[in-house]
């Protein structure tokens, strides 16, 4: 006799383990908020004190056969666990309650299958559902069996379980091709950008820690932004001005969670690379979170698994509209390089000073002095006025052109480069400080 898995629902009884090690111990409130973002209705919530874990059910049978009659009285259509469950024991769980059982690792799938929006986001989510079904594949189909032998059986076939783990291996082969390309498209997008002298700053962070109203905040843009785990799935790039800079390209990226899924950071690593090919990060921390601190550690445990860890990193703490006694401001370290920015991005208080920090942070090669030059280099003038590099403009005795200028020192080499001239020694020669 097969086994066949209980529908889904949403009427769900949550089910979390206390007395875990601090290092594989989840948050029972943040378990409820994905819960709630999946748009589950919790019927009741359960916690389990477990120190050992058993292979057949993860937890004790007696605790087991509570669970049934409590999901019974509750009419309960699904039981959801606050931890990663093996095949075996989600099948084992499943005839015990007679109905569906999802973990951790599922209930984050299906939150992302929900805000995915674009395709590559839809292909990415596909990806990890895909490799996480392949060890959960259950139905039997015994009419097709071929491979028992004797009379009657023998010859070619394979078993529907087999058909279906052939049919998955062949989409994810499809699926990882398609990334593939996606992934081709992006790194010449930011080869262009980089050609182009262009900065990219990437917003990283726990989920939930307001990146999405943050860039809405700086570039005015309508980027989905909600109270809710995952709210920004797919990742949007914005071009932003900066006065002391020029343009730099901000990037909006998914949000961490505490152990984020491997199959998940796997299949979104194409997304996940503009954080580590970022001149910037912005680690966006919620100010008002009692756990921040857990927080800040899980995000810079992703940004080392995706090779992020040596990217530059400017921390900004967000929602200081939730706390008294503390306004706007910026910490500097010893060498008084910006290091933190304290600010509220539902009321705009510091973004300018997040502004500046940023220009600080990306403009330390900056060339800001006095340029001289001939009149027949007015094309170059005009080149630096387009840029939007020139604070002021005045001429010499000789009728030479002297300009205040603040840009990147590598933009003016570029510009001077165009006109047939050695960069270093143009620069030597006509700069007054």
């Amino acid at each position: 006799m097969f086994f066949e898995r209980h529908g889904g629902g949403e009427r769900a009884v949550l089910v979390h383990l206390e007395g875990q090690e601090p290092a594989v111990r989840e948050d029972p409130e943040e378990f409820q908020e994905l819960a709630r973002s999946a748009g589950a209705q919790m019927a009741a919530f359960v916690s389990v004190p477990r120190q050992q874990l058993t292979a057949r059910y993860l937890i004790g049978s007696g605790k087991v056969d509570e669970l049934a009659q409590l999901v019974k009285a509750c009419e309960a259509e699904l039981v959801i666990f606050n931890y990663s469950l093996t095949p075996s024991q989600e099948r084992n769980l499943e005839r015990a309650f007679e109905c569906r059982v999802l973990d951790r690792t599922g209930l984050i799938l299906d939150i992302f299958a929900q805000r995915a929006r674009t395709h590559e986001g839809k292909l990415q989510v596909e990806l990890a559902q895909l490799e996480h079904m392949s060890t959960r594949l259950v139905r039997g189909w015994t009419h097709l069996e071929r491979q028992k032998g004797g009379i009657g059986l023998r010859g070619p076939g394979e078993t529907q379980l087999e058909t279906d783990r052939r049919l998955l291996r062949v989409r994810i082969r499809q699926i990882r091709q398609r990334l593939e390309k996606v992934r081709s498209q992006r790194e010449q997008a930011r080869r262009g950008r980089r050609r182009a002298e262009i900065p990219a700053v990437s917003l990283v962070g726990y989920t939930n820690a307001g990146k999405s109203t943050l860039f809405n905040a700086l570039t005015t843009s309508e980027v989905y932004a909600a109270d809710q785990l995952f709210a920004t799935l797919d990742p949007t790039l914005r071009r932003l001005p900066l006065d002391d800079l020029g343009p730099i390209i901000l990037a909006d990226t998914v949000g961490f969670i505490r152990h984020l899924p491997h199959k998940l950071v796997e299949a979104f690593r194409a997304t996940l690379e503009e954080s580590s090919s970022a001149d910037l990060l912005l680690h966006v921390i919620d100010a008002h979170e009692p756990e921040r601190q857990l927080q800040i550690e899980q995000v810079l445990a992703v940004l080392g698994e995706i090779g992020a860890s040596e990217v530059p990193l400017l921390e900004v703490y967000n929602k200081l509209d939730l706390l008294e006694g503390i306004e706007p401001h910026i910490q500097r370290d010893a060498a008084g390089k910006p290091q933190r920015v304290w600010l509220s991005a539902r009321d705009g208080r510091g973004l300018e000073l997040l502004r500046q920090a940023i220009a600080e942070l990306l403009g330390e090669d900056l060339f800001a002095a006095t340029l001289r030059l001939p009149q027949r280099l007015g094309r170059l003038r005009a080149q630096l006025f387009a840029a939007g590099a020139v604070q002021g403009e005045a001429h010499d005795e000789q009728g030479d052109i002297l300009l205040q200028l603040r840009l990147p020192r590598a933009e003016l080499n570029r510009l001077v480069s165009r006109e047939g001239l050695q960069p270093q020694e143009f620069i030597a020669q006509h700069t007054l400080q």
